[in-house]
């Protein structure tokens, strides 16, 4: 079996060139007539997965739409009907059951969703800043002349110098492999997985055929993304650390801990006790690890981390979680300019991570991770507990894992990130551009 990739859009299964920048752009439609001839001009600029590795100009676009966005380009009520309903409501809508409290309220919100002004959105990246900007102006003109379509949010996002995440950590290293994407997996990305996990139109991991609503040209190599826009609390996450350790080398011990990975992205499972980064540079070894047979309690990589929250690998056999049933592919940027080296106050900056996380069933995959493995800590044991980088603190604030010469507890976490924006939103294939760009009337 081989996926059809060039009639699915390129950032679904590809990642992304290092260094790239990037952008989110966010649209409202209030004429339909308009939207669709919006669409016709950026179709031939859409890049597949097939042009993924030599796109025109060096660059890469993309195109989304929420529910609502759909509702307004002028989708018939039976097929909008059809989609699942975690993309129907919206994520704002959810946000109590995905633990979007607190300072994560949808009221805070800065980037817009569905149901306030967020109705499409182009995903853009390039190799250079220059050809950002040249494909932005092809967007920019596409907007010649229409009325009805407004530029809602605007979020430039890409690599620190650092080539790090706000944090310090090295991101973007484990990704699953997908039956059909061709080539061979790396070491620790484990069996293939189904590829209806990932695109509609393809057989899944419960051995179905992965499907939506309406005709088949609107579903087929389509998928469903989780946008998330998280606010990173740097000088909090620092003052934690300087707090919870006597020297530098205890800081990093914790930091670690708590992901998973030292900050070079070495992974605690291969070096638990020194940061090795030589391991980070092969491609052989840096994902090269299980938990089942050698760290089942977590004594390396402990239970309630980041990283084993987020994908347990085999550390679920024998109970009731089949992990393979959610899977993300995630896609990771950083907004914000750096907090510089060593500072502890807070700047008063906006700076954080945008993730597309994504997955063809946005209740049995995105939303299950986030509300029972990132903000639960029952599968593993850990009662109330949260994934102590970004999980929420209203329920519990501490985190144990294994130590020496005993066990270690931290307590007092604070929110080391606040949910800055959010929303479920539909990746439909070239086709199905083409075909949503020709409907007939104006329902918007």
């Amino acid at each position: 079996m081989l996926l059809e990739l060039d009639n699915i859009q390129g950032t679904v299964l590809n990642n992304r060139p290092m260094p790239y920048f990037g952008a989110y752009v966010a649209f409202s439609i209030e004429d339909a007539t308009a939207a669709r001839t919006m669409l016709k001009r950026l179709i031939p600029r859409i890049t597949s997965c097939a042009d993924w590795a030599a796109p025109k100009q060096h660059a890469w676009l993309n195109i989304a739409f929420t529910w609502e966005g759909l509702r307004r380009l002028g989708l018939s009520p039976d097929i909008l009907e059809g989609f699942p309903v975690e993309f129907r409501q919206g994520m704002a809508a959810r946000s109590a059951f995905l633990g979007d409290v607190g300072r994560s309220d949808p009221s805070l919100w800065d980037f817009p969703h569905g149901n306030n002004g967020f109705h499409a959105g182009l995903l853009v990246m390039a190799s250079t800043a220059e050809g950002r900007e040249e494909i932005l102006d092809l967007g920019r003109h596409a907007l010649d002349g229409l009325d009805g379509i407004e530029v809602t949010a605007h979020l430039s996002v890409g690599v620190p110098p650092t080539m790090r995440e706000h944090f310090g950590f090295v991101d973007g290293i484990s990704r699953p492999f997908i039956e059909g994407q061709g080539g061979e997996p790396l070491p620790g990305q484990g069996e293939p997985t189904k590829a209806g996990e990932f695109i509609l139109g393809y057989e899944n991991e419960l051995g179905e055929l992965a499907k939506g609503p309406g005709p088949e040209v609107l579903w087929r190599n389509g998928t469903y993304a989780a946008i998330r826009k998280i606010y990173q609390d740097v000088a909090a996450f620092r003052t934690y650390l300087r707090q919870s350790a006597s020297n530098a080398a205890g800081e990093e011990k914790v930091a670690a801990k708590m992901m998973g990975r030292w900050r070079s992205g070495c992974p605690l499972a291969l070096s638990p006790d020194v940061d090795d980064p030589t391991i980070v540079d092969d491609p052989q070894r840096n994902n090269a690890f299980a938990y089942y047979e050698d760290d089942l309690n977590g004594a390396k990589t402990p239970v309630g981390c980041h990283i084993r929250r987020v994908n347990p690998r085999d550390g679920l056999q024998d109970t009731m979680a089949y992990a393979r049933l959610h899977q993300l592919l995630r896609r990771g940027a950083a907004y914000g300019p750096l907090l510089p080296e060593g500072v502890m106050a807070d700047d008063g900056e906006d700076r954080g991570i945008v993730l597309a996380l994504i997955n063809a069933n946005p209740g049995r995959q995105f939303e299950f991770v986030q509300s029972q493995w990132v903000n639960d800590g029952d599968f593993v044991s850990q009662g109330l507990r949260s994934d102590p980088i970004v999980g929420r603190r209203d329920r519990s604030d501490d985190f144990a894992f294994p130590d020496k010469p005993v066990r270690r507890r931290l307590t007092g976490l604070p929110d080391f990130t606040a949910t800055r924006g959010g929303e479920h939103v539909f990746l439909p294939s070239i086709s199905a551009l083409k075909w949503l760009s020709q409907m007939q009337g104006n329902e918007a």
